[in-house]
């Protein structure tokens, strides 16, 4: 199934041997014709350090809805919005939205600009190899490279987890409220559902691409049925002035006010995956132009539709402190079980939990590239397994599985309670976060960086100082714990787990990387061969 040309490329490289560096100044793809092909594409990769082994698939629509999916808006803000409600209630739910979503959008077309440079499965941990200096690439990559990884893994984790929920918050409307679910349940839901969207994505890249596509018109039609059903059905409505004004604090912080930051994790997990887009790179046509307009454009649209969401929540919402204490466990259905009944709120919450599917789908696809991307490097243990590909399928089969087990062993954790589960949430966002901030400050440092087709122009050192200051200060909030006093129960474990991969990444590093691993696309290496057997 794969072209004569590649099995060619894939050959030469086995036989040359491991000793080709191609570190080094590597110009981004650019052109004076808009006409960029497959085969120009493939050019620029193996320029960078690689060979072709996925079929490039994705079209400009595919990738902006694939952009669109890992957001899931009304399934993400459905699954986070308690973040905001119990930060400090309607007014903490909007201008965390507002100004926490600008930090996220930020961050979001920086990573774009840096996507059109250098497009490649290892996304931001490969830009490394051309952004920071010489001598300190294998180390900064090792070490972004694990954390990226906890990152995404444990996004995925709590999609999975989200989507259980919302499935058996809408069994438990059904049954008027008489089951409630319990964290067994949910974990072992999370367990089946996981595995049901690694099977989906062994699938070819062009099925993959085929069921991505149709995404965008699903989720805006849930989006703007929701909102309006619930400003047809909901009598007693807030007005504008109580959405941006009534603050309820609740936390125990002081001053009150410090809440409000906690809820802008609503919107930084929401968009914080920009550049899962960016690791569907090899399989996109014109990955230098496609992949950064899907990741910008679909961030703004975010941006915006969530923005309104959130307001027709607010405004619909009653008592803030009744959907806290929901007994199904999720603040938006009850809010739909309010305003509009019982077989609504069924419909919106299950319609929710199809886009939470929509959005674990190509999390987990995401997911798989970056265990490849990693694997063909050396920088995950048994590499020469994850990054074998599938003849049939052309896709990396075994990194899709590695990674769906780790998405289960992470929930693990819901046995243990909702605190545990709560540091997933917040690990996930401070890691990304932190990973993704790496090359951008290398950006902005050492001028090594060669702007690709696509890019920010003037506004790119601003762009790229807000994403920085911001998130580096909401990646220390988001380490505190939410409420006051600190029991136990409420204890913000996110410091201990990141701390401990931040460690685990350095010794590993000083152990066992520095003897072997030199950084990304650096050799053309023998196990290649590996693959051209599968692929023949």
């Amino acid at each position: 199934m794969t072209s004569t040309r590649v099995k060619k490329s894939c050959l030469s490289n086995a036989v040359q041997g491991p000793a080709v560096v191609v570190r080094g100044n590597v110009s981004p793809l650019s052109s004076s014709s808009d006409d960029v092909t497959m085969d120009d594409a493939d050019k620029k990769l193996e320029a960078m350090g690689y060979t072709p082994v996925f079929k490039r698939e994705f079209s400009t629509w595919s990738s902006f809805s694939f952009a669109m999916s890992i957001s899931g808006v009304y399934g993400s803000l459905m699954s986070t919005w308690i973040y905001g409600l119990q930060a400090g209630g309607a007014a903490a739910i909007m201008w965390s939205w507002v100004i926490g979503g600008a930090g996220a959008w930020a961050l979001a077309l920086s990573l774009a600009e840096l996507s059109s440079a250098y497009p490649s499965s290892g996304a931001m941990y490969f830009t490394l190899k051309f952004l920071a200096p010489e001598d300190q690439v294998p180390i900064l990559c090792w070490v972004s490279g694990y954390i990226n990884l906890v990152g995404t893994v444990t996004g995925s984790a709590a999609t999975e987890y989200a989507s259980s929920q919302m499935l058996l918050a809408a069994i438990s409307i059904t049954s008027n409220f008489s089951y409630m679910p319990t964290n067994n349940h949910v974990v072992a839901c999370m367990a089946l559902l996981t595995v049901i969207h690694a099977s989906i994505n062994t699938l070819p890249t062009l099925w993959l691409t085929r069921l991505t596509s149709g995404y965008v018109v699903f989720h805006i039609s849930v989006l703007v049925g929701a909102c309006v059903c619930l400003l047809v059905q909901t009598k007693e409505k807030h007005g504008i002035t109580y959405a941006f004004t009534h603050f309820q604090p609740s936390s125990g912080w002081n001053p009150p006010g410090f809440a409000f930051l906690f809820g802008c994790l609503t919107p930084a997990w929401i968009m914080t995956s920009a550049d899962s887009t960016a690791r569907i790179a090899e399989e996109a046509k014109d990955p230098a132009r496609i992949v950064p307009k899907a990741i910008a454009n679909a961030t703004t649209f975010t941006y915006i539709i969530g923005f309104f969401f959130n307001l027709v929540l607010v405004l619909c919402m009653g008592d803030p402190l009744e959907l806290v204490k929901s007994p199904s466990g999720q603040p938006v259905a009850q809010l739909f079980f309010n305003a509009m009944g019982r077989t609504p709120a069924i419909l919106f919450t299950l319609c929710g939990f199809a886009v939470m599917n929509l959005v674990a789908i190509p999390g987990i696809q995401a997911g798989s590239r970056t265990i490849f991307a990693f694997a063909r490097d050396d920088l995950v243990p048994f590499s020469h397994i994850w990054r074998r590909v599938s003849k049939r399928s052309q896709t990396p089969i075994a990194a899709v599985w590695l990674y769906a087990a780790l998405v289960i062993i992470v929930n693990l954790l819901g046995l243990m309670s909702d605190t545990a589960i709560s540091a997933v949430f917040n690990v996930c966002t401070v890691a990304l976060n932190i990973s993704y901030l790496v090359p951008i400050v290398c950006k902005m440092l050492y001028g090594r960086f060669e702007r690709g087709p696509w890019h920010l122009g003037r506004f790119s050192l601003l762009t790229n100082a807000v994403a920085v200051g911001w998130n580096t200060f909401m990646a220390v909030i988001f380490f505190f714990p939410t409420r006051l006093p600190v029991t136990p129960e409420n204890m913000n474990y996110a410091i201990v787990v990141f701390a401990s991969v931040l460690m685990f990444s350095i010794g590993f590093w000083y152990s066992h990387g520095r003897n072997f691993y030199t950084g990304p696309g650096t050799r053309a290496r023998r196990p290649l061969a590996t693959t051209v057997e599968m692929l023949t």
